[in-house]
């Protein structure tokens, strides 16, 4: 592939992690989406300038971003964006954020890059070429046993979505080592790719939370599915993200 559309993506990336970091305790306003789906101006403006620096250099491309700020065209290329996966967590100065940007090709994700601003770890995987953060090569974990597993999950926006994925974390809550739920599924994935995670799942997610992180999570040598362990699409609403060992142990588990 191009290697004009990894820099690309890399330059965004970073140049939007660094805004939304220094922009930390400066939120101006605060809206919401939904009962509890808040988004800031600090979205807005990171949203802003990530599609500002793709469409300088593929002004043809599509768009397909969190913020609405999407852009359909007849390009085989599509660019995926979340300005700010976990922005509850940047709202609140908890430091569990980042920016995901992902690239689909005639329908398939073929790049993903990951950056967390705060620990400035920046995570990026091409279809092909494995996973890598901060230029070195990664992988997932070895553990084998959903006992001594290490796992992570997101609940959804809404009492009702919420409470369905409780069932889930009941289930695998008494069957793995620990879970944590520390509120950006992009990251999530991206610990699962270089093994900090052993296990992730969540419900209800959109494109652009899933897109980028399932392409490094598999060129990491990592399984990306739905729940039932058929084939995933950053379109589907559901993921099982594991270092394989463990996949269909969880998938078991888990109801939709």
């Amino acid at each position: 592939m191009d290697n004009r559309y990894k820099n690309t993506a890399i330059e965004a990336a970073l140049k939007s992690g660094v805004f939304i970091n220094n922009s930390v305790g400066r939120v101006g306003k605060v809206s919401y989406k939904g009962r509890d789906n808040i988004v800031t101006d600090i979205d807005k403006a990171s949203e802003k300038m990530i599609i500002g620096i793709i469409k300088s250099k593929f002004p043809d491309h599509s768009i397909l971003a969190e913020e609405g700020s999407s852009d359909a065209t007849e390009s085989p290329y599509k660019w995926i964006i979340d300005p700010l996966d976990g922005t509850t967590n940047f709202a609140h100065g908890f430091p569990f954020f980042c920016v995901s940007i992902a690239l689909e090709k005639f329908g398939k994700v073929v790049l993903g890059v990951v950056y967390d601003p705060v620990r400035r770890e920046l995570f990026c995987a091409e279809s092909g070429k494995g996973a890598y953060l901060n230029n070195r090569r990664i992988s997932v974990s070895m553990t084998r046993r959903l006992s001594q597993s290490f796992l992570a999950t997101g609940f959804s926006y809404g009492k009702a979505r919420k409470d369905k994925n409780v069932r889930n974390f009941k289930n695998l809550l008494m069957r793995s080592l620990a879970i944590r739920r520390a509120g950006s599924a992009a990251l999530d994935l991206c610990y699962v790719a270089c093994g900090r995670f052993d296990g992730f799942w969540e419900m209800y997610l959109q494109p652009w939370d899933s897109a980028a992180g399932a392409i490094i999570v598999e060129e990491a040598d990592g399984m990306a599915t739905k729940f039932d362990g058929s084939k995933f699409f950053p379109y589907h609403k559901n993921i099982l993200a594991t270092n394989g060992l463990i996949h269909r142990q969880m998938s078991r588990l888990l109801r939709y």
